[in-house]
């Protein structure tokens, strides 16, 4: 191999290990896409998942899973509703951990 061909392929490879450093996302990869809902009717939450800050995604998310396979909706974590089930299911992972 040419000295010119040795240099343009070191180029290249260090090319490719600095651009698969780069995050793609700036936000990352969040669930929910813009603020969420404010509210869901209670007789309709099949189940509340909540999803932490991580490198992932930057933002608390609430994922509200509907009866009847009515699909999932996200709340907006700044919302009353949201706030009284991110509290409850805190009080539920917590007297779990203390059953253990």
């Amino acid at each position: 191999m040419s000295v010119k061909g040795m240099v343009i392929a070191l180029a290249i490879l260090f090319c490719a290990t600095i651009v698969q450093g780069f995050p793609m996302f700036k936000r990352g990869r969040c669930l929910c896409i813009g603020p969420g809902v404010k509210a869901v009717r209670v007789a309709d939450i099949e189940k509340a998942s909540i999803i932490y800050p991580s490198y992932n995604c930057d933002k608390l998310e609430v994922i509200i899973t509907l009866k009847a396979n009515k699909g999932q909706r996200c709340l907006n974590p700044r919302s009353k509703q949201a706030n009284l089930i991110i509290k409850e299911v805190q009080r539920m992972n917590f007297l779990r951990h203390q059953n253990i």
